[in-house]
């Protein structure tokens, strides 16, 4: 059955606090991140996502410390991204406790970060997000800044040029269906899949269980969401069960 696919909740961090929200407002206090995480971790997710939405100088500071608290309480891998533009800032995270970083603007803007991550740390610890938008008939394009602007790059050749610098991973969100939860995007996870042989996680409208089978057999290794997990909409546990029901390995 090959691989087994894993199920990642992502929990965004603002001045040390999981925050949620919706298109990036509202933000509304969830609790503390470190027992959010232990939270996870003993209900079956495989990985953990944690984005630092504080991408000041104080905020990278508080994000440390909560690295190193969340590395002390749980056992399953977990990412950081946001903020990151330095192979320092990776080496004080990946030192701090996290198993994997997440780059996305930061790659845009220099590229060339994601080869010396990868040379550095190996492949396996860098993870390139990929924030993209239809624009045409199976073309998107990548923004940057939570979706505010519009690189211009097209979304397949950025996803091959990443994993030709070194990436391990894809973090493929769909700006289109964010937050809507009437399931990933189907095109896109397909079109991206074609193209590379990493694994992409996919990301953006998760509301059933249904969504997930979906976006494996779109080609998906992994599929991440935050909200049905946060407000108790889908227990990770049910959802696993549900899945190898379907058929689709997963572990329990």
């Amino acid at each position: 059955m090959g691989f087994a696919k894993r199920i990642i909740p992502c929990l965004d961090v603002h001045n040390g606090r999981v925050v949620k929200g919706v298109n990036f407002t509202d933000l509304q206090d969830a609790g503390n991140p470190v027992e959010i995480a232990r939270k996870y971790n003993d209900k079956g997710a495989d990985e953990l996502v944690l984005l630092d939405i504080t991408a000041s100088h104080e905020g990278r500071k508080t994000m440390l410390k909560v690295v190193e608290n969340i590395a002390k309480e749980i056992f399953i891998p977990f990412s950081v991204g946001g903020g990151i533009s330095s192979v320092e800032d990776m080496s004080n995270l990946l030192n701090a406790g996290c198993d994997k970083i997440s780059l996305n603007s930061a790659a845009l803007k220099n590229p060339a970060l994601i080869n010396e991550g990868a040379q550095q740390f190996g492949s396996q610890c860098i993870i390139v997000a990929i924030d993209a938008k239809k624009i045409d008939t199976n073309k998107w394009h990548v923004f940057m800044n939570g979706g505010r602007i519009d690189t211009q790059k097209d979304m397949i050749e950025w996803a091959k040029e990443v994993c030709d610098r070194g990436a391990g991973e894809i973090l493929l969100t769909s700006i289109d269906t964010d937050g809507t939860k009437d399931g990933y995007d189907k095109a896109m996870i397909e079109s991206v899949n074609a193209y590379v042989n990493v694994p992409i996680i996919a990301s953006g409208g998760a509301g059933s269980k249904q969504d997930f089978a979906h976006a494996f057999s779109y080609g998906a290794s992994a599929a991440l969401a935050a909200s049905v997990f946060h407000y108790g909409e889908i227990s990770i546990n049910d959802l696993k069960h549900y899945l190898h029901d379907e058929g689709i390995s997963v572990r329990i």
